[in-house]
């Protein structure tokens, strides 16, 4: 089953979590960033969330200014933590947000990473670490029913959640809410989550083949629940260094992730998506998943100081990847 795949869209990461490494919480950099995406021609802008585990200024503050800021360039969270912030804040957050990007806006959402530091994390703001898989999406039915809910008295009456009045916040700017979508590996319970809960996935799959045999699955399963083959937009988070050496661009990518993470870069490979070497290599990489139904791309750029490798990416990397999605047909699980 290919279900319509829709066009390809490729959008970058704001580097927050990079000038928070370097010591810097600046506005003005990261709106330059976000302008500078836009004129390039990127399709969207994203940014990702943490309080203390990887520390970083609030996504949803940072994408309201950048949206203001821009003009057509959609705006998303890659990803957002909703358990950081009570469900009614968040909502409100939200909606607020979707009005100052005019209906630009996508929200990844996460569970939260699976390390020690974000269950400590969790523990600084009096969140529960156990259960956090339903607790994201308890959240997620309750922003719906907030946002859809109307003039009608409305309520929500969860296992970890409840609380009534939800029509008085404030509505969306487009009905119903922006998109959900949920940041998650390929599992069977994440894969059954995305086709019946969430109107995207977005995950970061170190292997394209893996990626096809998921993707090919959500639409199944999307389709048994009734909601459509292609009601699930299948994207990917994906780090590239971009040097025309191969090796310096390894040596590169190896330091931004000791720094990101603490880790190594052979650990993290183990679980992300990484590529590193000329654009047209990264491209050729990237083509891959493409072929296998990606449809939208959230490029993180692996590098405590990305602005440099924007323009070649955008010049080089973007018309070869649109190019492999213009003349390619997605693969199914069986090709």
């Amino acid at each position: 089953m290919t279900p319509d795949a829709g066009p390809l869209r490729i959008g970058v990461l704001l580097p927050t979590r990079e000038q928070a490494i370097n010591g810097s919480f600046a506005a003005a950099p990261l709106l330059d960033f976000a302008r500078s995406a836009e004129a390039l021609g990127f399709d969207s802008l994203w940014a990702g969330d943490s309080l203390t585990a990887r520390p970083r200024l609030d996504p949803l503050v940072v994408l309201s200014a950048a949206a203001a800021a821009t003009e057509r360039i959609t705006v998303g969270t890659a990803a957002l933590t909703p358990a950081l912030r009570h469900p009614l804040i968040g909502a409100n957050m939200a909606a607020s947000l979707s009005h100052v990007a005019a209906g630009r806006l996508v929200l990844g959402l996460g569970s939260g990473f699976p390390m020690p530091e974000t269950q400590e994390e969790f523990a600084s703001v009096g969140a529960s670490f156990e259960g956090r898989v339903g607790r994201l999406d308890e959240i997620s039915d309750l922003w719906r029913t907030a946002w859809r809910s109307g003039d009608e008295p409305t309520g929500y009456e969860g296992r970890f959640w409840q609380a009534q009045g939800l029509q008085r916040l404030p509505a969306p700017a487009t009905a119903g809410g922006p998109p959900l979508w949920l940041a998650g590996s390929d599992t069977p319970r994440v894969l059954a989550r995305v086709a019946t809960r969430y109107d995207g996935w977005l995950p970061f799959l170190p292997d394209a083949e893996a990626y096809g045999r998921a993707r090919q699955r959500i639409a199944e399963l999307a389709e048994e629940a009734g909601r459509g083959a292609g009601a699930v937009t299948p994207a990917l988070y994906a780090t590239i260094t971009v040097n025309p050496s191969r090796s310096a661009a390894k040596t590169e990518l190896e330091h931004y992730i000791s720094h990101y993470y603490g880790r190594s870069l052979d650990q993290m490979r183990a679980i992300q998506a990484y590529a590193w070497g000329s654009a047209e290599e990264c491209a050729a990489w990237l083509g891959e998943y493409v072929r296998a139904g990606a449809r939208h791309l959230v490029v993180r750029i692996g590098s405590l100081d990305p602005e440099p490798q924007l323009k070649e990416i955008a010049e080089v990397l973007l018309p070869a990847v649109r190019a492999i999605g213009q003349s390619t047909t997605v693969r199914s699980a069986q090709s």
